[in-house]
């Protein structure tokens, strides 16, 4: 009851982040060309500067939450940001204006995402070691959760109003997840303060950084593939847009218990295995993609691309926490961070797509998963990783229940 009753606020939070996140992420660049009346210049300048910016921020956060008793207080400062930062957008339509709070008050706010998985990784480790996978890849449904009705209903709020209430909207779910965290969340310690006669070395193994580049390869591909498929459906497969819709809309439905499925199943198997099964389904899932000649025919394949997204996303940062195990906060912002990175990556090459047909998205998507999945084949990590993979499957074994 104890834990439950701290992971229950928690999910509280990732909740209303997710919602926050999803009422205007989707619509931000609609928002630029409509409301702001920004150029396609400046509207390229402006997503750029917000994925640089949240990478940066969040990896400076990262660096300090470890090694102070601070983790509550940065997700409360966190939150306060988003809501100034969203509740400002709603009435402001200045684009200098706007793109200072990108890259401040919205860039602190993206750090919300580590520090919560984070904090949910020291509480998970205290309370029950074996099973802190299975909590943190719950944890990200609720995120998912929040992605599969947030943008309909910032659809909704466009319909009925304009982006004040879309920006409004997300201003209150930050405020709720700042008031959530400050009453119901205790502080927890510096995981990496150094204990009595204890030297803790801050240099990461070196098995991560590869690791890390074979994770950014993958994150880019899942980032193409989403914004190709549309108009790849629309060119080479004679489809509409509301094809598009229904095939996204398949695979996050098949994501979400997946991720459940997978979260439970690292209980008992090293989660190394599960994610190299997810790249090795992700890579099937590119080729027939690159192949497909009928709508039909990739919609079929999203069972494939759900597997990749539940492993990757759903057991990706407690992977990275277990390489890094006194560094959560760290571990938990490299990895987040992939998709900003993939992001970045990825316009270049949608470029080429727009430039030689959208069929190539997908043949460039199955290089870049490919070789994401070798990356991961070739770098084993370091030996406390799979130590603690033993201590969960030892942990299960003597309490089957």
């Amino acid at each position: 009851m104890p834990l439950f009753r701290r992971l229950l606020p928690l999910g509280l939070v990732f909740l209303t982040v997710g919602i926050a996140t999803a009422v205007v992420g989707p619509f931000l660049g609609l928002f630029l060309s409509t409301s702001v009346g920004a150029s396609p210049i400046k509207v390229t300048f402006f997503l750029v500067t917000a994925s640089l910016s949240g990478v940066a921020m969040s990896w400076a956060i990262g660096r300090i939450s470890d090694r102070r008793p601070m983790r509550r207080t940065i997700l409360i400062v966190a939150a306060v940001a988003g809501c100034a930062g969203t509740g400002i957008t709603a009435v402001v339509r200045d684009y200098w204006v706007l793109l200072a709070l990108t890259a401040t008050a919205t860039a602190i706010a993206g750090s919300l995402f580590p520090q919560s998985f984070a904090y949910a990784r020291q509480v998970l480790q205290q309370q029950d070691p074996s099973r802190a996978a299975m909590g943190i890849s719950t944890l990200r449904t609720v995120f998912s959760i929040a992605w599969v009705g947030g943008p309909s209903l910032a659809a909704l709020l466009l319909e009925v109003g304009d982006f004040q209430y879309v920006y409004g909207t997300a201003s209150v779910m930050y405020l709720v997840a700042a008031l959530l965290a400050a009453r119901w969340l205790p502080e927890v310690e510096a995981p990496a303060a150094p204990r009595e006669g204890e030297t803790v070395s801050a240099r990461a193994p070196w098995q991560v950084y590869p690791i890390l580049g074979g994770f950014i390869l993958i994150q880019t591909s899942m980032v193409l593939n989403v914004q190709a498929m549309p108009l790849f459906i629309s060119t080479e497969l004679d489809g509409t847009v509301g094809d598009a819709g229904m095939i996204l809309g398949i695979c996050a439905a098949l994501e979400i218990p997946l991720m459940l499925a997978f979260g439970k199943l690292s209980t008992r198997m090293p989660l190394r295995r599960i994610i190299l099964f997810g790249a090795v389904c992700g890579v099937a899932y590119q080729a027939l993609a690159a192949s497909a000649t009928s709508v039909w025919m990739l919609a079929g394949a999203q069972l494939l691309n759900a597997i990749l997204i539940a492993a990757a996303s759903g057991l990706g940062i407690s992977f990275f926490q277990d390489l890094m195990p006194r560094f959560p906060g760290r571990a938990s912002t490299m990895f987040s961070n992939t998709f900003p990175v993939g992001q970045i990556l990825s316009a270049p090459l949608f470029g080429v797509a727009q430039e030689f047909g959208f069929r190539w998205a997908y043949g460039l998507n199955l290089g870049l998963s490919t070789l994401g999945l070798l990356i991961l084949l070739a770098v084993r990590p370091p030996a406390h990783e799979n130590e603690t993979a033993r201590m969960a499957t030892d942990a299960t074994a003597a309490d089957p229940g």
